[in-house]
């Protein structure tokens, strides 16, 4: 962590490449003095991001033996990004550094003892803390994963973190089987996206839970072109009208919450006898609360997760990160997988990103393209 952070502040920048499937841009060919200098959004104190963040130019690092010289193609605003530029995040990078945890770029030059992957590659980040936010970085070849570049350049972009946790949560808590069914709050963040699609791929069902808004029937259209089998308001899910419900799909013996509140009582309600709880965010900032009947009459579990340590603990043994993320192209190749929603707003606008990423009620992921 400490390593990928002093990396942070090392970036590099080449010429823009929009969004597709991308190639080394030609301006590589030239001598550095001809390229345009490095940038990317640094933050040297905590705070708000829009008081914090700089677009500045930064310093060019020097190759070394095991590094990777990459040029950043795209990169996602993530609410975790936004809580690590706040400080309130779990793990912080050392200051000052580049912001950002996910993207995707494409492989430049690489040292002389880099085996794993070479220029033209694309790869993604390994774990979390890179620093994304810039158009140019060198990072050391363990702190990076190539990804094949046939899939399309949003998807890469934001594969590392939503998809991930979407597909580890899916497979590591319950032994699901096809016809069993899934709820989830949050169902149109790009968690539950990737939820509601890699179920629908190994035909698990999913009931999927979401504030009610002025635009609800445009979400609830998007998220049923996905694969969503039902998708009710957080008030429906008190509501008596749930027995219905439950005539056409089984009881869920998952529900993966990330709000807490509620919406988390409300959905153990409906929760399958010995069934299983995992939370993986706090939108709501309120307490998990479980009636004591849950666990005595129902004998629900409980459980966490979060990606960053799942990948810490990989660390060691990175074939099943790579099996995860071979399993995930496959199904983005198949079409089975999609990007989220996603607005791609230029580097030089990152304040207008920031800006719309905090808003409530927000299906549209920003991404900054570099």
């Amino acid at each position: 962590m400490q390593r990928a952070a002093a990396a942070a502040v090392r970036a590099l920048r080449g010429a823009r490449v929009p969004p597709g499937r991308a190639r080394v841009p030609p301006g590589w060919a030239r001598s550095a003095a001809a390229r345009a200098p490095p940038r990317g959004l640094l933050y040297g104190r905590h705070g708000e991001p829009a008081a914090v963040l700089q677009l500045k130019d930064l310093e060019v690092a020097k190759l070394g033996d095991s590094d990777v010289h990459i040029k950043m193609l795209a990169a996602p605003i993530n609410p975790a990004d936004i809580n690590m530029i706040q400080g309130t995040y779990a793990i912080l990078s050392e200051l000052p550094a580049v912001g950002g945890n996910e993207g995707v770029g494409q492989v430049v030059k690489v040292g002389s003892c880099v085996t794993s992957m070479k220029p033209g590659d694309w790869v993604i980040p390994a774990d979390a803390g890179l620093g994304t936010w810039r158009t140019e970085a060198v990072f050391p070849e363990e702190t990076l994963l190539r990804v094949p570049g046939d899939i399309p350049v949003l998807c890469a972009a934001t594969l590392s973190v939503n998809p991930c946790t979407a597909y580890r949560m899916l497979a590591d808590f319950e032994t699901l089987r096809p016809g069993d069914s899934v709820i989830q709050n949050a169902a149109n963040s790009g968690v539950g996206q990737a939820v509601i699609q890699i179920a629908k791929a190994f035909g698990i069902r999913t009931i999927n839970v979401v504030r009610d808004r002025p635009d609800l029937p445009k979400l609830v259209e998007r998220l049923m072109s996905l694969g969503a089998d039902h998708v009710i308001t957080e008030e429906m899910l008190r509501k008596p009208d749930m027995k219905d419900l439950f005539k056409s799909i089984p009881k869920p013996r998952l529900a993966l919450n990330c709000v807490g509140g509620k919406s988390t009582t409300e959905m153990l309600r409906h929760l399958q006898p010995k069934g299983t709880m995992v939370t993986y965010g706090g939108m709501a900032k309120q307490p998990v609360m479980v009636p004591v009947s849950a666990f005595i009459f129902k004998d629900v579990k409980l459980r966490g997760f979060w990606m960053t340590q799942w990948k810490k603990d990989q660390m060691h043994n990175k074939d099943s990160l790579k099996s995860m993320v071979e399993s995930l192209c496959e199904l983005v190749r198949k079409g089975q997988l999609t990007a989220p929603a996603c607005t791609e707003v230029p580097l030089e606008d990152y304040r207008t990103a920031l800006e719309a990423s905090m808003k409530p009620f927000t299906s549209s992921k920003q991404i900054l393209i570099l």
